[in-house]
């Protein structure tokens, strides 16, 4: 036992120092991991890309091309928002006006809504997509940094992440080398699955949306699909945030027509059901968990981790998972070798 104990104190010391820089660096460590989950996904073409190259300008080129994809997709975004900023800021000043008249009531099941509260909330809308400009410009050095954090680990995980992880399991007891094997493949196969499909999930927004806001008659089509596909993009904020939006300002113009498509086909059809039924079993399929599971741990990351929750949200339900299925699986094949020696 003492000699058990010897192997894995070293581990054991590994993995404690690792939570505790975790904890240290918590607020730019959602950089970290959103990094290393990305090299992840691009070792194998990093793998690749040594038949040709040194491994050095291997790591390089491929975060100079994450780079410029990221930049380009930015870029884009910007100029499309800057492009239709009129729109949204009359979307905006028309549901401010409304909010602040006395005269309009929010009454929720008999509870009365905090009008400061909701003002709060559309200022912190308002500055995300009309005034980002000067959200960047206040922000700017924070941005900078944590860009520099997540390409800077992309870089050097993809440098030397595999020649980590063979470090880490040189040193790793023998008992749980096969375990953190296992572990490892499966956690490789949810990060695929959860980048393919936030991507395959904001393309379908993006086309599923057109007939509704077509249907909706408001004009600007492609832009209003745009935008929903743009907020289901990015994890924390969703599809819903942009029907929530459009669907408000219906209410304050008094089209109730628009008001029950931006709900039953906007809300409903186009950002629940993907969530709820097309996210969880895509991803879960992948790595055979039930996509009710799935949607609890893609859900609830988000909301206990933000952005970095909606990577370690279901990669820990699909760690936990499977650590018991190893575990049950273990157990059957010693009880199994163990009956003829009880016979």
């Amino acid at each position: 036992m003492s000699i058990i104990r010897n192997e894995q104190f070293p581990f054991i010391l590994m993995v404690i120092l690792t939570v505790a820089a975790i904890i240290l660096f918590w607020p730019v460590m959602d950089m970290v991991l959103l990094g290393a989950s990305l090299a992840i996904v691009l070792m194998p073409v990093f793998q690749r890309l040594l038949h040709y190259t040194r491994p050095v300008l291997s790591a390089a080129l491929i975060t100079i091309a994450t780079f410029c994809a990221f930049a380009a997709v930015i870029g884009f975004t910007l100029y499309v928002f800057s492009s239709y900023s009129g729109t949204l800021t009359g979307m905006f000043s028309a549901i401010a006006d409304w909010i602040n008249n006395p005269a309009t009531s929010f009454t929720v099941f008999g509870f009365p809504l905090n009008k400061a509260g909701m003002i709060s909330l559309l200022n912190t809308g308002r500055l995300m997509f009309t005034g980002y400009e000067e959200t960047l410009i206040a922000n700017l050095s924070y941005i900078l940094f944590k860009a520099f954090i997540f390409f800077f680990t992309l870089f050097i995980l993809l440098l030397h992440g595999e020649e980590l992880k063979r470090r880490i399991m040189e040193h790793m007891p023998d008992s749980l080398n096969s375990y953190v094997t296992r572990l490892s493949d499966v956690t490789v196969d949810t990060l695929y699955a959860i980048y393919v499909v936030q991507v395959a999930i904001a393309v379908l927004t993006f086309f599923i949306a057109l007939p509704v806001f077509w249907l909706l008659g408001y004009g600007d089509i492609i832009f209003y699909a745009f935008f929903a596909a743009f907020c289901e993009l990015v994890p924390i904020l969703g599809s819903s945030i942009a029907f929530l939006l459009i669907g408000t300002y219906a209410l304050v113009i008094g089209d109730i027509r628009g008001v029950l498509i931006l709900f039953f086909l906007g809300y409903i059809v186009v950002s629940c059901m993907p969530e709820i039924f097309i996210r969880p079993v895509l991803v879960g399929r992948r790595v055979r968990i039930r996509p009710v599971i799935m949607f609890i741990g893609i859900v609830g990351g988000l909301l206990t981790m933000g952005l970095a929750g909606f990577v370690l949200g279901p990669v820990i339900v699909v760690l936990l998972i499977t650590s018991y299925r190893m575990y049950v699986q273990d157990k059957k094949e010693q009880g199994a070798k163990e009956m003829p020696g009880e016979s």
